[in-house]
């Protein structure tokens, strides 16, 4: 399975989400990342997503920030979205209804209806703020972990 997490600018949420998906599942499933917008196209990840994610025991510093495009909704079997701006921009380039089924709110699909089912953006918080996304990714990905790897779910 093939799993893509999409938020803005590629740099804090969505490298959190797929190193904490990748630490959780099996290695049978490839995860990746990408943003609806391509300012940050190549970057690391935020200073502060990177060092959270380490004091979780997660690395995510190799990963680069890339844009989403149309040949992801071929490559990927799911494609989860950080909040309803980022759904919406992403919904609008799918070609087709069998596409739009593949796409989702993260923590929709988790099942953690917490802020309308958005992931803050901690950009323009501190390093609490991101710890406070790192916990909340973490508890969805366990949910999801468990959804995925449960037979007829």
């Amino acid at each position: 399975m093939k799993i893509l997490v999409v938020c803005l600018g590629n740099i804090c949420r969505s490298p959190l989400a797929a190193g904490i998906l990748k630490s959780k599942l099996p290695e049978s499933f490839i995860i990746d990342s990408a943003g609806t917008i391509s300012q940050h196209e190549g970057e690391h990840p935020d200073k502060r997503a990177i060092a959270t994610a380490k004091s979780n025991g997660i690395d995510i510093s190799k990963q680069r920030s890339r844009p989403i495009s149309k040949k992801d909704f071929e490559e990927f079997d799911k494609i989860y979205c950080m909040d309803v701006s980022v759904y919406e921009d992403v919904i609008s380039m799918a070609k087709n209804d069998e596409q739009r089924s593949k796409v989702s709110l993260f923590l929709e699909e988790a099942e953690i209806p917490v802020n309308n089912y958005e992931v803050f953006d901690p950009y323009w918080s501190e390093m609490d703020g991101f710890e406070e996304v790192y916990q909340l990714l973490n508890d969805a990905s366990e949910k999801i972990k468990t959804k995925l790897l449960t037979p007829n779910s």
